[in-house]
């Protein structure tokens, strides 16, 4: 027995002695450099590539069988122009013989590639640059079974890869991705066995001109039999530029993504990553990765302080009248991200007080649009405007040196379409209810419509369109309010609680201009208004003419009502815009006891009226007491001047001194002249029984009669007289 054994081990050491022989002979008698253009001839045949292999190739045989290849390149497909579709500079592959012959276990060393550079390319057709590729794979018939059954099993010691250059370019989409400087480590890979990786990385993609700097950490395990490849405890971390002036550091993980190559489906667990500041989460069901990407999940993202996200991306944050706004968003919502854009609905985002549901679509390119449908319950918009400043209150000139102007660069990108409402708004002292908008901007236009709402019991329509394609920017509106409160219309707009009833109006106005104090100086257009059913509180015109009447007659002025009020039940007034400027024609007011008409003007520019009306009293006012006869008969008989003058905001309105001066001296004069004709006419007619009177008496006639006409002075006397006293009645 133990010379059997003895022979045996003599015999196996002169197989292994004869093998090293050979590996030595092989090695010293073979260079596989002669074989270049066989090989090259090979992959040229199969699949109509070019193969040039310009640096050494090296083979040895034990105790590993280990392939050196020296700088290498494979041509790209037809159609994809010269360059390369794949290159490297160096490649290394060993394999241990004795397990791959007694045992058929394939045992890999290291698997090294440096300097791989790899260009996938997709032309404007769609064509792709590894299509015929991944074609003659699937045509490829499957290996054949050993006679024993059993498949042979790969243990790969390690991979190590070195300043990879991946390049993916689709024309069609003019979208190009590229990762260079790629360095990667693996652990040992061994059938299904998780194997740890590790890497970094940097990246460009432009169009958007974003790039970084990333590492990379994660267990990969390949499931040969389920077509599958997993990464568990996946996390990248690094630097992005493009997104910020200043590079921003960028944090993402999750606990397992899993690509199944047969079905070309893909599986993420939940994601979670910080960028600027922000804590975000998404979790995405099972989606198809092998064309268009269309994925659907849900995204989070926690509180955070969208002026200090401003600030992180070098926007200078406005300054607001509420330094506390802007301070807090959340948001929270379904997600579908596709090629065009990524879509979010069930969409829940609070800002500040506010909280806004629906509907949001963010494009993917420049050129994309965004799209909303949102509601929300309130909002406080003045909370967001700027903050009054320390000198508002000054001159007009003081304003005029920091006018507010129109946001062109800001609305000249823009590329936005939607529906807003709002349950509630306040804007300045406005308070605005049912608020539907819906907006268009596109090229530079922007148009608000239809705008409607709610305001103070009445209802607001509008049409708002802002064109800033040219070079100067310009405006347009075409609003109307129905039945609006004037009590709550005017506390809000001027700080007045002085009169109430209901407004209707409509305003069709155009300006030009890059600022809004332009822009109010350029309008024109057309406006028309009536006011219904209301009362002027504080203000008693039927006692202030019965006050101005009695000073005149130096009668004692008459009992005063309380509360004083002016009553009106319309006053309408239409009229054009020029430079800003209001012209009005036809005023006409309807009072219980008056009825006024005129015409003026309203500088929009400068906030300020000027009317000249006059004043007609009813024959018989109906709610008139105290009043005598006298009165009543003077007043119905009598044509009064008014002026409203002064700031929109608080308009003076008073009996035109001058006009009424004249008109109570042109009375007095004709009562006057009626006096002397009367008492001429009288002693006419009495010197029939005084014959010896009549030639003086007759004599006298001519120079009676002709007096009847008061001498100039006495005319200018009268005159001042009358305006000194209603002078001393209203100043």
């Amino acid at each position: 027995m133990s010379r059997l054994l003895k022979v045996a081990m003599f015999a196996v050491a002169g197989i292994v002695a004869l093998v090293v022989i050979g590996a030595i002979l092989f090695t010293l008698l073979f260079d596989p450099n002669d074989f270049r253009e066989q090989i090259a001839a090979k992959v040229k045949q199969s699949t109509g590539r070019d193969l040039v292999i310009e640096g050494d190739l090296d083979v040895s045989l034990f105790p590993w069988l280990a392939i050196d290849v020296g700088k290498t390149r494979l041509g790209n497909a037809p159609g994809f122009g010269d360059e390369p579709f794949a290159s490297f500079e160096q490649a290394r592959l060993s394999v241990r013989l004795l397990p791959v012959l007694l045992r058929r276990e394939i045992q890999v060393g290291t698997a090294a590639l440096n300097q791989l550079q790899l260009n996938l390319n997709v032309r404007r057709d769609g064509t792709k640059s590894w299509q015929d590729l991944l074609e003659l794979s699937d045509a490829e018939p499957e290996a054949a079974e050993t006679t024993s059954g059993r498949s042979a099993t790969l243990d790969v010691s390690s991979i190590d890869v070195r300043d990879a250059t991946i390049t993916y370019s689709d024309a069609g989409k003019g979208e190009t991705y590229r990762i260079t400087n790629l360095s990667m480590t693996s652990g040992r890979v061994a059938g299904d066995d998780p194997v740890p990786l590790s890497g970094e990385f940097a990246f460009e993609l432009q169009p958007m001109n974003l790039k970084g700097e990333l590492d990379m950490e994660t267990v990969a395990t390949f499931d040969t039999a389920a077509s599958t490849i997993r990464f568990d405890g996946l996390t990248i971390e690094g630097l992005i530029e493009g997104l910020a002036e200043l590079p921003t550091t960028l944090a993402f993980d999750t606990p397992m993504i899993e690509m199944n190559t047969e079905t070309q489906t893909m599986s993420v667990a939940r994601v979670e990553g910080s960028i600027f500041g922000l804590d975000l989460a998404a979790e995405f069901e099972p989606f198809f990765y092998g064309g268009d990407i269309d994925a659907n999940g849900t995204l989070q993202i926690d509180a955070f302080s969208p002026r200090s996200l401003m600030q992180r991306l070098n926007i200078e944050a406005p300054e607001t009248a509420d330094s506390n706004a802007l301070g807090k968003a959340i948001l929270d919502a379904k997600a579908n991200v596709r090629e065009e854009s990524i879509d979010l609905s069930g969409l829940k985002l609070v800002l500040d007080d506010t909280t806004f549901t629906g509907s949001l679509s963010v494009p993917r390119s420049s050129r994309g649009t965004y799209r909303f449908d949102l509601a929300a319950n309130s909002i406080d918009v003045n909370r967001y405007m700027a903050p009054p400043s320390e000198d508002s209150g000054g001159a007009a000139g003081d304003a005029e040196s920091a006018p507010v102007e129109i946001p062109v660069d800001l609305i000249r990108p823009i590329n936005m379409r939607g529906s807003l409402k709002l349950s509630e708004a306040l804007l300045g002292g406005l308070k605005f209810e049912n608020v539907v908008l819906s907006l268009n901007a596109t090229n530079g236009k922007l148009r608000l419509h239809p705008v409607s709402a709610t305001l103070f019991e009445g209802t607001y329509n509008g049409d708002v369109n802002i064109n800033v394609a040219g070079d100067t920017p310009v405006i347009s509106v075409d609003e109307k309010v129905s039945d609006v409160q004037l009590k709550p219309l005017a506390a809000a707009m001027f700080a007045q609680d002085n009169i109430n009833g209901a407004i209707s109006g409509a305003f069709k106005l155009t300006g030009r201009g890059d600022d809004l104090a332009k822009i109010q100086r350029s309008l024109g257009g057309n406006m028309s208004f009536e006011l219904k059913d209301g009362a002027w509180e504080g203000t008693d015109i039927w006692y202030e003419l019965r006050r101005a009447r009695a000073l005149l007659k130096g009668e004692a002025a008459p009992e005063a009502r309380k509360p004083p009020r002016t009553e009106f039940s319309a006053v309408t007034a239409t009229g054009v815009v020029t430079d800003g400027v209001f012209r009005n024609e036809d005023l006409l007011a309807q009072l219980p006891f008056m009825r006024l008409t005129g015409n003026g003007s309203v500088n929009m520019a400068e906030a300020t009226v000027d009317y000249r009306l006059t004043a007609r009293v009813l024959e018989r006012p109906e709610f008139v007491t105290g009043a005598t006869d006298a009165e009543l008969d003077e007043f119905t008989e009598a044509v009064i001047p008014l002026t409203i003058t002064g700031a929109l905001a608080s308009p003076k309105i008073a009996p035109d001194i001058g006009g009424m001066a004249k008109a109570r001296v042109q009375q007095e004069l004709e009562s006057r002249k009626q006096e002397l004709k009367d008492r001429v006419l009288g002693g006419l007619l009495g010197g029939k029984d005084e014959e010896e009177a009549a030639p003086a008496d007759a004599g006298a006639a001519e120079p009676a009669d002709a007096g009847t006409e008061p001498e100039p002075e006495e005319k200018k006397d009268l005159e001042d007289e009358v305006k000194d006293r209603l002078k001393g009645l209203f100043d």
